[in-house]
C-alpha cells in the first residue's frame, strides 16, 4: 500500500495531494477544473513572469467562485522581479487577490515580504532557485507556506530537504524545461535585453548552436546543443508521494484548453488510481468523467525524460529540433510512388500531421491526405524512405474528440430519508463530510402502494441535474412509508441540495498567513547579481536577514559581457559521451565555446565538483 505517514505525522492536514494545473486563461482554468484539477495557478493584469498571458481581475473572480465550489484553489502568478516603481503596485494587487478570495500568490521578488501583504499563503516560485535544503529551510522561516522545487533534484536531494523542512512542497512533472536552474538564465537579457526573469525571455536555449574549441576546431555544428525533452514524471508519482510531496505541477501556462485538458485529464488518472489503495487522498472534490482517453502523446511534446530525478541520463537534449514530436508510429516499411507503409503501427487519418528526420537530421514534417488501408498517401512524400521513423505531431480525429468531449465533474452526496416527528427528515452528507438535514412535515398517511411509494421516492431523490452533485448512496429507512406528493419530494431535494451548496462554502478549507518578520540568517552573507536583487525592498530584506554585501541585479543595466549567464546540471560533455569523469577522451583544446547563428560566443566551462555547466557571454 501506498503510504503518506511521514507527511501526515508532520501535519495531519497535508495528507492530500495536489493536482496543480496551469491555466493560460478563464476557458483554460475552467478546462482544467473540470478535468480533474485540485488546483490551477494563473496570471494576473502584470507581474506574472509571462509576458503572453494577462487576465483580467473580473475573470480570476469567475474562476475563484467556480473553483471553490468544488474545493479547488487558484493560485495567481506574481513572480517577475520587480523594479522600485513596480513594487507598491505588486503589493496593491495582492491585496486585491486576497479580497476576491484567491487561494496563494506565487512570488519571485522576495522585497514583497518587506511591505504590508494581506493574509494570504506565499508560495516560492521556482525561479527562487530551491535547490537546497538551507534555502528551502529559510523561505520557511521567511513566511512561505509552500516552496516549487527546483526541476533537477534527484530523489535523494528531495528526501533531504523533506526530512529537514516541514513547507509545503511542490513539484514540476510535466511539461517544457529550462535548460538552466530558473531563476539564474540572463542569456536572452544579456543578447537583447529580453529579461526570462521579467517574463519575456526569447529561448534563446531553442536556437542553433555550433561547438567550437579554443583553437576554432568544430566539435558539432548546428545543433540545438541546449534544446531539452520535455519533463514527464507520471511513472514516478508513487515515489513522490512517498517522498513527502504535495503538490503535483503542470508547466504550460502559454498552452491551449485542449493541450491542458488532455494532460489534465492524463495526470488526474493516474493518481486517482495510486490514491485508491493509499492513506492519501486528493485535496478537492468531485469525481471526473470525460468520454476520450487521455494520451500526452497526442498534444505537444518534444519526446520526454524524468531529467535528473532517477540520476544524471545521456538522453536529455532534442539535438535535431526543438519543436514537437509527438506521437511515435512507426518505421517506414516500403515506399512506393507517392505512397508508404508502416509496420504495425497505429492508423493513421486523414488530416493528420506527421514529422520525421531526413537522412540529414533535418526535421521534415508534411499532412497526410488519404489513407488507403495500410497505405498512406502524404502532401509530400518527399524525404520519405525505407526506414524513416515517422511521428503524428497533430492527430486530427483525436483532437476533434477532445475538442467535443463531455466532461462532467461530480461532487458526492450519500442521502438519508427517515422518519421524524412532525413528518420525513431529508439528511445529506457529502464527499467532504458536509452535513446538512432538513425536515419535512407531512401527514403521514400511509401510502396505499409501499412499493411504488419507495419507488417513487428513490427516483426522485436521484435526480440531480445540472448541479455538481451526484448521490452516491440513498438510504430510506422509513417503517410505514407516507404518501408523498411529487413535487414534495421535487421541492426537498432541490432545497436539500441548495442548503449542501452553502454548507460547503461555509465550511471550504482556506488557509490565513501572516507574514511575521524576523531576523533568520540566509545561508550566504555576499550576493553576487544572480540573486536576482531589483530593487531597493529586496536589498532591505536581504539585509534585515544578514547579509552584508549585494551586487544589484542583471535587470539595473549590468554589461553581462564576461559575465555568466547560463548555470545548468544539464552538460554537454555528458551529453555527447565525452564525460571529463568518466575519462571519456574529448580531443578538443578548452575552454569551449557556443557560437549563435548571430556569430556571438559563449565560453562553456565546466564545474565537474558539482557536475554543472556554466555559460559565459564573450571570451
Amino acid at each position: 500500500m501506498l503510504s503518506c505517514f511521514t507527511a501526515f505525522m508532520r501535519n495531519q492536514k497535508t495528507n492530500k495531494i495536489e493536482l496543480l494545473a496551469p491555466a493560460k486563461d478563464l476557458e483554460t482554468g475552467l478546462a482544467a477544473i473540470r478535468c480533474g484539477a485540485d488546483a490551477v495557478y494563473i496570471a494576473a493584469e502584470k507581474y506574472g513572469a509571462r509576458e503572453a498571458a494577462h487576465n483580467s481581475l473580473a475573470d480570476i473572480g469567475k474562476l475563484v467562485a467556480y473553483a471553490h465550489r468544488f474545493y479547488v484553489k487558484v493560485y495567481v502568478t506574481v513572480n517577475t522581479i520587480l523594479r522600485d516603481d513596480e513594487i507598491e503596485d505588486a503589493v496593491r494587487l495582492i491585496h486585491r487577490l486576497d479580497e476576491i478570495g484567491v487561494d496563494g500568490v506565487i512570488i519571485q521578488d522576495l522585497g514583497l515580504l518587506e511591505h504590508d501583504l494581506p493574509p494570504i499563503p506565499l508560495i516560492a516560485s521556482t525561479q527562487t532557485h530551491n535547490n537546497t535544503v538551507e534555502k528551502v529551510r529559510f523561505l520557511e522561516q521567511a513566511g512561505f507556506q509552500r516552496v516549487t522545487l527546483a526541476r533537477e533534484l534527484s530523489r535523494e536531494e528531495i528526501r533531504e530537504i523533506r526530512e529537514n523542512t516541514s513547507v509545503e512542497l511542490e513539484v514540476f512533472v510535466h511539461g517544457s524545461l529550462c535548460v538552466s536552474y530558473s531563476g539564474q538564465c540572463y542569456m536572452s537579457y544579456a543578447i537583447g535585453g529580453r529579461s526570462g526573469n521579467r517574463g519575456n525571455c526569447a529561448q534563446p536555449c531553442r536556437n542553433r548552436y555550433t561547438l567550437i574549441d579554443a583553437n576554432g576546431k568544430i566539435i558539432e555544428k548546428d545543433k540545438y546543443l541546449l534544446s531539452l525533452k520535455d519533463l514527464n514524471l507520471a511513472s514516478e508519482l508513487n515515489a513522490l508521494i512517498e517522498l513527502g510531496i504535495e503538490s503535483f505541477k503542470i508547466e504550460g501556462r502559454l498552452k491551449d484548453a485542449s493541450y491542458v485538458m488532455n494532460i489534465v485529464g492524463y495526470y488526474r488518472k493516474c493518481l486517482d488510481q495510486l490514491l485508491e489503495s493509499s492513506e492519501c487522498k486528493r485535496s478537492s472534490s468531485g469525481r471526473v468523467l470525460f468520454d476520450f482517453q487521455p494520451d500526452p502523446c497526442k498534444t505537444f511534446n518534444r519526446g520526454y525524460s524524468t531529467y535528473f530525478l532517477n540520476g544524471r541520463s545521456g538522453d536529455l537534449a532534442t539535438m535535431h529540433s526543438p519543436k514537437s514530436l509527438g506521437e511515435p508510429i512507426g518505421l517506414v516499411e516500403s515506399v512506393t510512388g507517392s505512397g508508404f507503409r508502416i509496420k504495425n503501427g497505429p492508423p493513421l487519418h486523414n488530416g493528420d500531421g506527421i514529422c520525421f528526420y531526413d537522412r540529414s537530421h533535418h526535421m521534415r514534417g508534411t499532412l497526410v491526405n488519404r489513407v488507403n488501408g495500410k497505405e498512406i498517401f502524404p502532401a509530400d512524400i518527399q524525404h520519405i524512405t525505407e526506414g524513416t521513423q515517422i511521428f503524428r505531431n497533430h492527430d486530427h480525429q483525436f483532437l476533434y474528440e477532445l475538442n467535443h468531449s463531455r466532461v462532467i465533474r461530480k461532487i458526492g452526496v450519500e442521502i438519508t430519508v427517515k422518519d421524524h416527528l412532525t413528518g420525513l427528515e431529508f439528511e445529506a452528507v457529502d464527499e467532504d463530510g458536509n452535513r446538512v438535514e432538513l425536515a419535512y412535515p407531512v401527514s403521514k398517511i400511509k401510502a396505499k402502494n409501499v412499493d411504488q411509494c419507495l419507488k417513487t421516492i428513490r427516483e426522485q431523490m436521484q435526480k440531480t441535474g445540472q448541479t455538481d452533485f451526484e448521490i452516491t448512496q440513498l438510504h430510506i429507512d422509513l417503517e410505514e412509508p407516507p404518501f408523498l406528493p411529487l413535487s414534495g419530494l421535487n421541492t426537498m431535494r432541490r432545497t436539500l441540495l441548495e442548503s449542501m451548496i452553502k454548507t460547503r462554502e461555509e465550511n471550504r478549507p482556506s488557509d490565513h498567513a501572516y507574514v511575521i518578520k524576523n531576523q533568520h540568517p540566509y545561508p550566504e552573507k555576499t550576493l553576487l547579481f544572480s540573486s536576482n536583487v531589483v530593487n531597493a525592498s529586496a536589498a532591505a530584506f536581504y539585509k534585515r536577514h544578514g547579509v552584508a554585501g549585494i551586487e544589484p541585479g542583471a535587470e539595473n543595466g549590468l554589461d553581462m559581457t564576461g559575465r555568466q549567464v547560463m548555470k545548468t546540471r544539464y552538460c554537454l560533455l555528458f551529453e555527447l559521451g565525452r564525460c571529463k569523469r568518466n575519462n571519456s577522451p574529448l580531443h578538443a583544446k578548452e575552454p569551449l565555446f557556443l557560437l549563435d547563428k548571430e556569430g556571438r560566443k559563449f565560453r562553456v566551462e565546466f564545474d565537474c565538483t558539482q557536475c554543472e555547466m556554466h555559460l559565459f557571454l564573450g571570451e
